[in-house]
């Protein structure tokens, strides 16, 4: 963690350390076993064909870079900000050695990749925008290492807009998450706390994402909103005008 890190970015360091354990299945759970099907929708946009090379930002325990992996002969760099994610994300790809071919890893930041402009075929990034200070100058940076004409693609978790399941959706978020993770740790305690406020805080602060990414030089966006608004998930391409 650099110096200057901000409390948002210090408190999500601090609430992934303990998590990687059990990512995989609380990211089901706590979505009601939605996750999984954001996902390999996310895989789907991007579509990663043989031969490119795609940068998985964000990865966590590596489940989006073991799918565009899988999905085609492409080779996938997967990036996070916690050695701890990280740590998961190689224990499991070295379980397979087709795997351990395609897929790399670098510890770095969403807002400072440490890449060269247009270095990227593909972008994909999940549950990311909610842990950054400035959104805005973060698209930019991940528009910045993708090739022109290359797609781009998010899975976040979504606010459902029907009022009555907005009611629900907030019954479970404030009570059903912090029970759910009360079951597993301490750690999973204040994850349940923490999502449902920042999931809304997010949708709040950026009621347009469309146009968000648009600025950073993405076009043709994309946005569905699967399990009735629960969940994101998002694509576009890579302005050829706007190329870096």
């Amino acid at each position: 963690m650099t110096a200057d890190a901000t409390p948002r970015k210090r408190y999500a360091l601090a609430l992934f350390q303990g998590l990687p354990r059990h990512y995989d299945r609380m990211g089901a759970l706590l979505s009601l076993g939605q996750d999984p099907r954001w996902r390999r929708a996310l895989v789907r946009a991007v579509d990663p064909q043989p031969g490119e090379r795609v940068l998985d930002v964000a990865t966590g325990t590596g489940m989006v870079a073991v799918a565009l992996a899988r999905r085609s002969a492409c080779e996938v760099v997967a990036l996070d900000q916690s050695e701890a994610m990280l740590a998961a994300a190689r224990a499991r790809v070295l379980r397979d050695s087709r795997l351990a071919q395609q897929i790399s890893f670098v510890r770095g930041e969403a807002e400072r990749l440490p890449f060269a402009d247009a270095e990227f075929d593909g972008l994909t990034f999940t549950y990311l925008l909610r842990y950054v200070d400035d959104r805005a100058t973060t698209m930019r940076e991940l528009a910045r290492v993708v090739k022109p004409g290359g797609r781009i693609g998010m899975v976040e978790f979504g606010v459902p807009r029907i009022r009555p399941l907005r009611g629900l959706w907030r019954v479970h978020t404030r009570v059903g998450l912090p029970l759910l993770g009360r079951l597993v740790s301490q750690a999973w305690l204040e994850v349940g706390r923490f999502l449902g406020p920042s999931i809304e805080e997010l949708h709040v602060l950026e009621p347009d994402l469309p146009s968000l990414w648009e600025a950073a030089g993405i076009r043709d966006v994309n946005l569905r909103r699967p399990s009735f608004g629960a969940g994101l998930v998002m694509s576009g391409v890579r302005d050829v005008d706007r190329a870096p």
